[in-house]
């Protein structure tokens, strides 16, 4: 809102796991007149109520919501790129098997060519290369540390 003047028409695409981040946007970004394009790995969707709601509150507030297992898709035409850590607190033993899953889901230059000609690249931190490349976190796109200083006075 801080960057655009606004919420409201947005597209906001989120690349990578189906985690309490991404569920937290669901719920609200229809309110906020947002649309949402969100692409997860099989089997790392988010839950299936917090889908439910997003479904409804998209119907209710005319917004366009879209699940999709590519991220490229999910990037088209995004305002606002998105993701957050592939492997969460407690989820440790399963980085083998979560890095090769999340193959192909690392935001890049390439996945910003597929987004709006404004767009910019959100993490709420900290951050690993394979989620984001160097090129696109210290990007001028990049609002990373903006959000962390905003999260820092919400906190």
């Amino acid at each position: 809102q801080e960057h655009y003047g606004g919420l409201k028409g947005l597209t906001m695409a989120w690349i990578g796991d189906g985690n309490n981040v991404l569920q937290s946007f669901m719920a609200s970004a229809a309110k906020l007149g947002m649309h949402l394009r969100i692409a997860t790995p099989r089997g790392f969707e988010p839950d299936l109520r917090i889908t439910k709601i997003a479904e409804q509150n998209s119907k209710e507030y005319g917004t366009k919501l879209l699940l999709t297992t590519d991220p490229l898709e999910a990037a088209d035409s995004a305002n606002v790129l998105v993701t957050d850590t592939w492997i969460s607190m407690g989820q440790e033993e399963e980085k083998k098997e979560r890095l090769k899953a999340f193959q192909g889901y690392q935001i890049t230059m390439q996945t910003a060519k597929s987004a709006a000609s404004n767009w910019t690249f959100l993490h709420c931190l900290p951050r690993k290369p394979e989620e984001v490349d160097d090129e696109v976190f210290y990007s001028p796109q990049s609002l990373v540390f903006q959000e962390a200083e905003n999260r820092k006075w919400t906190i």
